[in-house]
């Protein structure tokens, strides 16, 4: 019964292989099995359904984690049939890996920004745009400018949250000048992003995965300035002079909000020396600084509480955050928990799909019609396109897991490309998806539709300001 059990187990996986069994690790070609199949069908089932989060409101996380435990089974089932159960699971402790270091610097990263906003940080730079009485031609350029300089720091959904508020606070009922705007801000969030180890999670991951090394992911500034100023200096003469009143409109940084953004630049200090001179991964680092945001968290508790005690009327604020159990106001776990969990989430559905689909050859396919058969520079601009309309967080670790041979620069475009192309459409960025929640019915995939081809001239001059002036990178 053993043997009859494992005889339909090898037909459905391989009906058109012979016994692929051996004893090296590179994955198998099982794209024709039924079990390669059905996990790709899986795949592009859930990630349809991440794309149509905002219609049926779904959480991008759920579909995916259901794909990527059942493919998993998959591979599981396939490699004990083979004879190599082992294989799969030394496979999955390797994603597994991947996954940890990017979810543990993720969510130190997210810790910081959240701390930062319950300090005020953001609403109080957002109150200060707003209040300074600017053309709408002057905060066209301040919010795409800010975008371009918040984001390689913070991430590029924050920081559009951020400015497009602002656009949306001075720009009232005139549709047209948010619409401008927003994409100007998606753009420049994008760009920025790119040229940056922490603006990006793709950036992210070529930096972990050791592609590139920090310092050279500023060879981008300049391809990356272009791809913003390319497009809002176009749209810079569809905007009017117009100058709306001043809003009165204070918001103050409450305490300890300064010291904690200097300990978020300690925190990414910490985390590149990790990396480059004791040669640990970034993730322990940034781990270390959540530990120094631990530290001051305590000592801001213990400020506000003191403050509260001694005179509870010019602590309202306070009193209302003070957790009956610990008595504390700032509650860094608090922080913690608010952290994007649905994205962190996906994540982990997306890189352990990837990763299973290359366990039965996909990637292998992919890679050899991509790198070979279209040849880097080909294979690299479609990345970017291909980014506008799937998420580029599968793409680039797909484009990672291959690891096709080719130049540094060629891996400097590839980043470039996947950071900045998503920006052709509003669905193509964390940033362009959140903006068209939060203007909703102004700021829409067919508004940004329109801007494409400006966009895109940003596009394509990125790309050849980068063969220009990083062309030693290429030899």
């Amino acid at each position: 019964m053993n043997l009859l059990l494992k005889a339909i187990i090898l037909s459905l996986c391989f009906p058109a292989l012979p016994a692929l069994a051996s004893e090296g690790a590179a994955p198998h070609n099982l794209t024709a099995s039924v079990a390669g199949i059905t996990a790709l069908i899986l795949f592009i089932a859930a990630y349809a359904l991440v794309i149509m989060e905002e219609k049926i409101h779904l959480r991008k996380s759920k579909p995916v984690l259901i794909a990527a435990g059942v493919i998993w089974v998959l591979i599981g089932i396939t490699f004990k049939a083979l004879g190599e159960p082992d294989a799969a699971h030394n496979a999955i402790m390797n994603n597994l890996l991947e996954y940890a270091e990017l979810f543990l610097f993720l969510l130190v990263a997210m810790t910081y920004i959240n701390s930062m906003e319950e300090r005020n940080v953001f609403q109080a730079l957002r109150s200060w745009l707003v209040s300074r009485g600017f053309s709408l031609r002057m905060v066209f350029w301040l919010t795409g400018l800010l975008a371009f300089l918040i984001s390689p720091v913070a991430d590029n959904l924050t920081t559009a949250l951020l400015m497009g508020a602002v656009v949306m606070a001075v720009g009232g009922s005139n549709q047209r000048f948010v619409v401008m705007a927003c994409i100007n801000v998606v753009v420049g969030a994008n760009a920025g992003g790119a040229f940056s180890p922490f603006g990006d999670i793709t950036t992210l991951m070529v930096w972990q995965k050791g592609m590139v090394a920090f310092q050279e992911f500023f060879a981008l500034f300049l391809p990356a300035l272009v791809n913003w100023l390319v497009p809002a200096f176009i749209m810079n003469f569809m905007i009017s002079k117009e100058k709306p009143s001043a809003m009165d409109e204070k918001v103050h940084m409450k305490f300890g909000a300064r010291r904690i953004i200097i300990l978020f630049l300690l925190t990414i200090v910490t985390a590149v020396s990790f990396h480059n001179f004791l040669h640990l991964p970034p993730a322990a680092g940034m781990m270390l600084g959540l530990g120094y945001l631990g530290f001051f968290s305590y000592y801001i508790k213990m400020h506000e509480h003191a403050a509260f005690m001694s005179d509870p009327a010019l602590h309202v604020g306070i009193a209302s955050e003070f957790d009956s159990d610990t008595n504390h106001g700032f509650n860094l776990f608090s922080r913690i928990a608010a952290a994007e969990w649905d994205t962190l989430l996906f994540f982990y559905g997306v890189i352990m799909c990837v990763g299973g689909l290359g366990q039965f050859g996909y990637l292998a396919m992919a890679s050899q019609f991509m790198y070979q058969d279209l040849g880097a520079f080909n294979a690299n601009v479609l990345v970017g396109v291909v980014s506008s309309i799937v998420d580029n967080i599968p793409v680039m670790f797909a484009v990672l897991t291959m690891e096709p041979e080719m130049s540094h620069g060629h891996w400097l475009l590839v980043t470039l490309t996947a950071g900045v192309g998503g920006s052709l459409l509003s669905i193509g960025s964390a940033a362009g998806v959140a903006l068209m929640g939060s203007a909703r019915g102004i700021y829409t995939f067919g508004r940004h539709l329109v801007f494409t081809p400006i966009i895109a001239l940003g596009y394509v001059a990125s790309i050849a300001v980068h063969m220009l002036v990083n062309a030693r990178y290429f030899h």
